[in-house]
């Protein structure tokens, strides 16, 4: 009897530091998996921040990608005759128009 007594106290404190080393193995394992979901999405905004840095040193303009038409002054050529059809190469100024027949902004 004296002896279960003795070992009693042993045991249980085997057991509650084999409990604590668990749940001790366990919290680390939840901060690192934690962790790692964060990688991810650090490197996608890396990667996407590199890829938009690219494409302002190489892209088009904003005016061609937003398809819109330069502004001409007055006298400036505003369109070129291909053949039968006239191209347009920019808008005049508001009170102004695009002659037809000179191609220049008047």
């Amino acid at each position: 009897m004296e002896k279960v007594r003795r070992c009693s106290p042993i045991t249980l404190a085997l057991c509650l530091s084999v409990l604590i080393l668990a749940t001790n193995a366990q919290e680390s394992i939840q901060i690192q998996s934690e962790e790692d979901n964060l990688l991810p999405s650090n490197n996608l905004a890396v990667a996407l921040e590199e890829m938009l840095e690219y494409n302002q040193d190489k892209g088009l303009s904003l005016q061609k990608k937003a398809s819109q038409v330069p502004r001409c002054d007055v006298g400036e050529r505003c369109a070129i005759k291909h053949g039968p059809r006239i191209g347009k190469l920019c808008d005049c100024l508001r009170g102004t128009s695009c002659n037809s027949f000179l191609l220049r902004c008047y």
